[in-house]
């Protein structure tokens, strides 16, 4: 191999190895934010900012008095808003201590009407968003209830409602 053959060998082996030097693994790329999360899917769990509790049953978390999430706007909400829909279940003991539960939620501190629910089971929150409050390419939404299931036994935690999904759908 001639001189200019080594070299040309030398500084390709020597990019080679410096290449990967200063890191011990690559670094993961973040997920893009969905317009839609289900809350136990733990690819979603960086969208869940807080008031979540840990998943159960595979499908579903409790959440605490005020809770949060951050989605992605669909496309076009900018100019036509958007419909948020959250999914969950109020719980039986839910509404036989407390025989009501108020959900409010807010954007950007401006708030969406409050829905009041007086029966356990299957429920959904559906509110209009107008577009000026999902203009930007992520949504805080900051969700709060009036009251809570205080913790009983051992169980530390104070109850809010069991959430399956929560989203931001087009109009």
């Amino acid at each position: 191999m001639t001189a200019t053959g080594w070299r040309a060998a030398s500084a390709c082996f020597a990019a080679v190895l410096t290449a990967g030097c200063g890191s011990s693994s690559p670094q993961p790329e973040p997920s893009p934010l969905a317009s839609t999360i289900h809350v136990a899917d733990p690819k979603e769990a960086n969208q869940l900012v807080s008031g979540f509790y840990s998943i159960e049953e595979n499908s579903w978390r409790w959440t605490a008095q005020k809770f949060s999430v951050l989605l992605h706007p669909p496309a076009g909400s900018a100019q036509k808003g958007a419909t948020l829909l959250m999914s969950f279940t109020v719980g039986d003991g839910t509404i036989q201590q407390l025989k009501d539960l108020t959900l409010s939620a807010s954007i950007a501190g401006s708030m969406l009407p409050p829905q009041t629910y007086t029966s356990a089971g299957p429920s959904t929150y559906i509110r209009e968003v107008p577009p000026g409050l999902v203009g930007s390419p992520s949504v805080q939404i900051d969700f709060q209830l009036d009251k809570v299931l205080a913790p009983t036994g051992g169980d530390v935690r104070s109850l809010g409602v069991i959430v399956a999904s929560i989203g931001l759908e087009p109009k």
